[in-house]
Protein backbone atom coordinates (compact mmCIF):
# COMPACT_ATOMS: atom_id res chain seq x y z
CA UNK A 1 0.00 0.00 0.00
CA UNK A 2 1.06 3.57 -0.67
CA UNK A 3 2.19 5.35 2.49
CA UNK A 4 -0.29 7.85 3.90
CA UNK A 5 0.34 11.46 2.91
CA UNK A 6 -1.43 12.84 5.97
CA UNK A 7 -3.80 14.79 3.70
CA UNK A 8 -7.55 14.33 3.43
CA UNK A 9 -9.99 15.12 0.62
CA UNK A 10 -13.75 15.38 0.34
CA UNK A 11 -14.86 14.44 -3.18
CA UNK A 12 -18.50 14.94 -4.13
CA UNK A 13 -20.34 12.80 -6.66
CA UNK A 14 -17.64 10.15 -6.42
CA UNK A 15 -19.31 6.74 -6.45
CA UNK A 16 -18.37 6.38 -10.12
CA UNK A 17 -17.17 8.29 -13.18
CA UNK A 18 -15.01 11.38 -12.87
CA UNK A 19 -15.52 11.69 -9.11
CA UNK A 20 -14.36 8.14 -8.52
CA UNK A 21 -11.40 8.71 -10.85
CA UNK A 22 -10.40 11.69 -8.72
CA UNK A 23 -10.79 9.78 -5.46
CA UNK A 24 -8.77 6.89 -6.88
CA UNK A 25 -5.93 9.22 -7.91
CA UNK A 26 -5.81 10.86 -4.49
CA UNK A 27 -5.85 7.55 -2.62
CA UNK A 28 -3.11 6.23 -4.93
CA UNK A 29 -0.78 9.02 -3.82
CA UNK A 30 -1.55 8.40 -0.14
CA UNK A 31 -4.45 10.69 0.69
CA UNK A 32 -7.55 9.58 2.55
CA UNK A 33 -10.95 10.50 1.17
CA UNK A 34 -14.59 10.95 2.01
CA UNK A 35 -16.79 10.43 -1.03
CA UNK A 36 -20.42 11.44 -1.53
CA UNK A 37 -23.20 10.46 -3.89
CA UNK A 38 -26.87 9.58 -3.97
CA UNK A 39 -26.66 5.79 -4.07
CA UNK A 40 -25.51 4.07 -0.89
CA UNK A 41 -24.81 0.72 -2.58
CA UNK A 42 -22.61 2.33 -5.22
CA UNK A 43 -20.76 4.29 -2.54
CA UNK A 44 -20.15 1.15 -0.48
CA UNK A 45 -18.73 -0.58 -3.54
CA UNK A 46 -16.50 2.40 -4.29
CA UNK A 47 -15.16 2.46 -0.72
CA UNK A 48 -14.38 -1.26 -0.92
CA UNK A 49 -12.34 -0.66 -4.06
CA UNK A 50 -10.58 2.40 -2.64
CA UNK A 51 -9.85 0.63 0.65
CA UNK A 52 -11.92 0.86 3.82
CA UNK A 53 -8.84 2.12 5.67
CA UNK A 54 -8.49 5.00 3.20
CA UNK A 55 -12.08 5.96 2.43
CA UNK A 56 -15.48 6.64 3.99
CA UNK A 57 -18.73 7.75 2.37
CA UNK A 58 -21.82 9.84 3.00
CA UNK A 59 -24.94 9.31 0.90
CA UNK A 60 -27.23 12.21 0.06
CA UNK A 61 -28.21 14.84 -2.48
CA UNK A 62 -25.54 17.44 -3.21
CA UNK A 63 -27.90 20.41 -3.07
CA UNK A 64 -29.17 19.44 0.40
CA UNK A 65 -27.48 21.71 2.94
CA UNK A 66 -27.94 19.15 5.71
CA UNK A 67 -26.13 16.56 3.56
CA UNK A 68 -23.29 19.03 2.92
CA UNK A 69 -22.90 19.59 6.65
CA UNK A 70 -22.95 15.87 7.44
CA UNK A 71 -20.35 15.14 4.74
CA UNK A 72 -17.92 17.70 6.14
CA UNK A 73 -18.60 16.56 9.71
CA UNK A 74 -18.07 12.92 8.76
CA UNK A 75 -14.76 13.77 7.08
CA UNK A 76 -13.56 15.62 10.18
CA UNK A 77 -14.81 12.87 12.46
CA UNK A 78 -13.13 10.09 10.46
CA UNK A 79 -9.84 11.79 9.62
CA UNK A 80 -9.56 14.94 11.74
CA UNK A 81 -9.05 17.32 8.83
CA UNK A 82 -10.22 18.20 5.31
CA UNK A 83 -7.39 19.65 3.25
CA UNK A 84 -8.97 19.34 -0.18
CA UNK A 85 -12.46 19.70 -1.59
CA UNK A 86 -13.28 18.46 -5.08
CA UNK A 87 -16.72 19.64 -6.22
CA UNK A 88 -17.69 17.08 -8.83
CA UNK A 89 -21.38 16.43 -8.14
CA UNK A 90 -23.47 17.59 -11.07
CA UNK A 91 -26.61 16.99 -13.09
CA UNK A 92 -27.87 17.45 -16.63
CA UNK A 93 -31.46 16.21 -16.70
CA UNK A 94 -32.39 17.76 -20.05
CA UNK A 95 -31.21 17.52 -23.65
CA UNK A 96 -32.57 20.14 -26.01
CA UNK A 97 -32.75 23.85 -26.88
CA UNK A 98 -32.53 26.23 -23.96
CA UNK A 99 -35.31 28.36 -25.48
CA UNK A 100 -37.87 25.74 -24.44
CA UNK A 101 -36.32 24.82 -21.10
CA UNK A 102 -38.62 24.48 -18.11
CA UNK A 103 -37.37 27.06 -15.61
CA UNK A 104 -37.85 24.66 -12.73
CA UNK A 105 -35.41 22.32 -14.45
CA UNK A 106 -32.98 25.23 -14.88
CA UNK A 107 -33.24 25.91 -11.16
CA UNK A 108 -32.47 22.26 -10.40
CA UNK A 109 -29.39 22.36 -12.63
CA UNK A 110 -28.06 25.46 -10.89
CA UNK A 111 -28.88 24.16 -7.40
CA UNK A 112 -26.91 20.98 -8.02
CA UNK A 113 -24.09 22.27 -10.21
CA UNK A 114 -23.36 25.67 -8.68
CA UNK A 115 -25.11 26.35 -5.37
CA UNK A 116 -24.09 22.97 -3.93
CA UNK A 117 -20.45 23.66 -4.83
CA UNK A 118 -20.64 26.96 -2.95
CA UNK A 119 -22.26 25.24 0.02
CA UNK A 120 -19.56 22.58 0.25
CA UNK A 121 -16.86 25.26 -0.14
CA UNK A 122 -18.34 27.36 2.68
CA UNK A 123 -18.58 24.42 5.04
CA UNK A 124 -15.11 23.08 4.26
CA UNK A 125 -13.66 26.57 4.71
CA UNK A 126 -15.19 27.02 8.15
CA UNK A 127 -14.46 23.46 9.31
CA UNK A 128 -10.74 23.38 8.48
CA UNK A 129 -9.35 25.36 5.58
CA UNK A 130 -9.83 28.87 6.98
CA UNK A 131 -7.27 28.21 9.71
CA UNK A 132 -5.17 25.46 8.14
CA UNK A 133 -5.15 26.05 4.39
CA UNK A 134 -5.78 23.64 1.55
CA UNK A 135 -7.15 23.57 -1.97
CA UNK A 136 -10.48 23.38 -3.79
CA UNK A 137 -10.98 21.97 -7.27
CA UNK A 138 -14.27 22.57 -9.09
CA UNK A 139 -15.09 20.20 -11.94
CA UNK A 140 -16.50 22.50 -14.62
CA UNK A 141 -16.73 21.65 -18.34
CA UNK A 142 -15.71 22.90 -21.75
CA UNK A 143 -19.46 23.50 -22.09
CA UNK A 144 -18.90 26.44 -19.76
CA UNK A 145 -16.40 28.01 -22.17
CA UNK A 146 -18.35 27.95 -25.43
CA UNK A 147 -21.91 27.40 -26.68
CA UNK A 148 -22.98 23.78 -26.38
CA UNK A 149 -25.89 22.64 -28.55
CA UNK A 150 -28.57 20.73 -26.66
CA UNK A 151 -26.92 21.07 -23.22
CA UNK A 152 -27.25 24.82 -22.84
CA UNK A 153 -28.43 24.93 -19.22
CA UNK A 154 -25.60 22.64 -18.19
CA UNK A 155 -23.11 24.86 -20.02
CA UNK A 156 -24.43 28.03 -18.43
CA UNK A 157 -24.19 26.41 -14.98
CA UNK A 158 -20.58 25.39 -15.66
CA UNK A 159 -19.75 28.93 -16.78
CA UNK A 160 -21.12 30.07 -13.43
CA UNK A 161 -18.95 27.48 -11.71
CA UNK A 162 -15.87 28.85 -13.46
CA UNK A 163 -16.74 32.34 -12.23
CA UNK A 164 -17.40 30.94 -8.74
CA UNK A 165 -13.89 29.49 -8.87
CA UNK A 166 -12.39 32.92 -9.52
CA UNK A 167 -14.47 34.52 -6.78
CA UNK A 168 -13.55 31.89 -4.20
CA UNK A 169 -9.89 32.04 -5.23
CA UNK A 170 -9.90 35.77 -4.53
CA UNK A 171 -11.73 35.51 -1.20
CA UNK A 172 -9.97 32.43 0.16
CA UNK A 173 -6.41 33.53 -0.66
CA UNK A 174 -3.77 33.19 0.63
CA UNK A 175 -4.81 30.22 2.76
CA UNK A 176 -6.69 28.23 0.12
CA UNK A 177 -6.07 27.83 -3.58
CA UNK A 178 -9.16 27.39 -5.77
CA UNK A 179 -9.01 26.14 -9.36
CA UNK A 180 -11.30 24.44 -11.85
CA UNK A 181 -10.95 21.67 -14.42
CA UNK A 182 -12.93 21.88 -17.66
CA UNK A 183 -13.11 18.43 -19.26
CA UNK A 184 -14.45 17.68 -22.71
CA UNK A 185 -16.36 14.40 -23.19
CA UNK A 186 -15.20 11.78 -20.69
CA UNK A 187 -16.37 8.18 -20.98
CA UNK A 188 -18.78 7.94 -18.07
CA UNK A 189 -22.40 6.97 -17.60
CA UNK A 190 -23.17 10.66 -17.09
CA UNK A 191 -21.90 11.58 -20.57
CA UNK A 192 -23.00 8.39 -22.33
CA UNK A 193 -25.66 10.13 -24.43
CA UNK A 194 -22.94 12.18 -26.12
CA UNK A 195 -21.08 9.21 -27.57
CA UNK A 196 -23.09 6.01 -27.16
CA UNK A 197 -23.23 4.06 -30.41
CA UNK A 198 -20.88 6.51 -32.12
CA UNK A 199 -17.74 6.56 -29.99
CA UNK A 200 -15.35 6.12 -32.92
CA UNK A 201 -16.99 9.01 -34.77
CA UNK A 202 -16.99 11.19 -31.65
CA UNK A 203 -13.35 10.41 -30.88
CA UNK A 204 -12.28 11.24 -34.44
CA UNK A 205 -13.00 14.92 -33.74
CA UNK A 206 -10.31 14.99 -31.04
CA UNK A 207 -6.72 15.68 -32.14
CA UNK A 208 -5.48 13.15 -29.57
CA UNK A 209 -7.73 10.54 -31.14
CA UNK A 210 -9.81 9.44 -28.15
CA UNK A 211 -12.39 10.51 -25.62
CA UNK A 212 -11.34 11.19 -22.06
CA UNK A 213 -11.40 8.66 -19.24
CA UNK A 214 -11.87 9.39 -15.52
CA UNK A 215 -8.18 8.94 -14.74
CA UNK A 216 -7.37 11.87 -17.06
CA UNK A 217 -9.34 14.15 -14.76
CA UNK A 218 -8.07 12.36 -11.66
CA UNK A 219 -4.51 13.17 -12.64
CA UNK A 220 -5.36 16.82 -13.20
CA UNK A 221 -7.09 17.05 -9.81
CA UNK A 222 -4.12 15.39 -8.13
CA UNK A 223 -1.85 18.03 -9.66
CA UNK A 224 -4.06 20.92 -8.59
CA UNK A 225 -4.13 19.64 -5.00
CA UNK A 226 -0.38 19.05 -4.85
CA UNK A 227 2.63 21.13 -3.89
CA UNK A 228 3.53 21.29 -7.59
CA UNK A 229 0.67 23.75 -8.08
CA UNK A 230 1.33 25.91 -5.02
CA UNK A 231 1.49 29.12 -7.10
CA UNK A 232 -1.66 28.44 -9.13
CA UNK A 233 -5.06 29.76 -8.12
CA UNK A 234 -8.15 31.10 -9.87
CA UNK A 235 -7.39 29.14 -13.03
CA UNK A 236 -9.39 26.76 -15.20
CA UNK A 237 -7.38 23.86 -16.59
CA UNK A 238 -8.89 22.64 -19.86
CA UNK A 239 -8.50 18.87 -20.25
CA UNK A 240 -10.04 18.25 -23.64
CA UNK A 241 -7.90 15.97 -25.81
CA UNK A 242 -7.23 19.02 -28.00
CA UNK A 243 -10.84 19.49 -29.14
CA UNK A 244 -10.62 23.27 -28.81
CA UNK A 245 -7.84 23.24 -31.41
CA UNK A 246 -10.58 22.55 -33.95
CA UNK A 247 -12.63 25.61 -33.03
CA UNK A 248 -13.67 27.55 -36.10
CA UNK A 249 -12.39 25.03 -38.63
CA UNK A 250 -15.86 23.86 -39.64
Amino acid sequence: MTELSGKVALVTGASRGIGYGVAEALVARGDRVCITGRGEDALKEAVEKLGADRAVYVAGKAHDEAHQAVAVERTMEAFGRVDYLVNNAGTNPVFGPIADLDLNVARKVFETNVVSALGFAQKTWHAWQKDNGGAIVNIASVAGLAPSPFIGAYGVSKAAMINLTVQLAHEFAPKVRVNAIAPAVVKTKFAQALYEGREEEAAAAYPLGRLGVPSDIGGAAAFLTSGQSDWITGQTLVVDGGIFLNAGTG
